[in-house]
């Protein structure tokens, strides 16, 4: 298990990406959260197997009207209790 903090840059806001990260990380047992940037960017945090954290990326960078230009990951701590993954505004 280990726990993703990933910012995206590109046309990722008004696009639907935060759904469609939503409904994947929930589909695939993922935990965390992601939100929109005033700079334009979107910041996620997810917790998982990295298999499954792999695979939601890669589910994002396949979306129709979503161009990711670059994408900074980083560890971060696991966070215990964590229930589900959400949507910030």
């Amino acid at each position: 298990m280990v726990r993703k903090h990933i910012f995206f840059s590109g046309w990722v806001q008004g696009v639907g990406f935060r759904y469609r990260a939503l409904y994947a990380a929930r589909a695939m047992g993922l935990t965390g959260w992601v939100q929109n940037l005033w700079d334009g960017r979107v910041e996620m945090e997810v917790q998982g197997e990295p298999e499954k954290i792999e695979r939601l990326v890669a589910r994002l960078k396949e979306g129709t009207f979503i161009v990711i230009d670059s994408m900074t990951m980083a560890d971060v701590p696991l966070k215990e209790g964590e229930g589900e993954f959400r949507v910030f505004s």
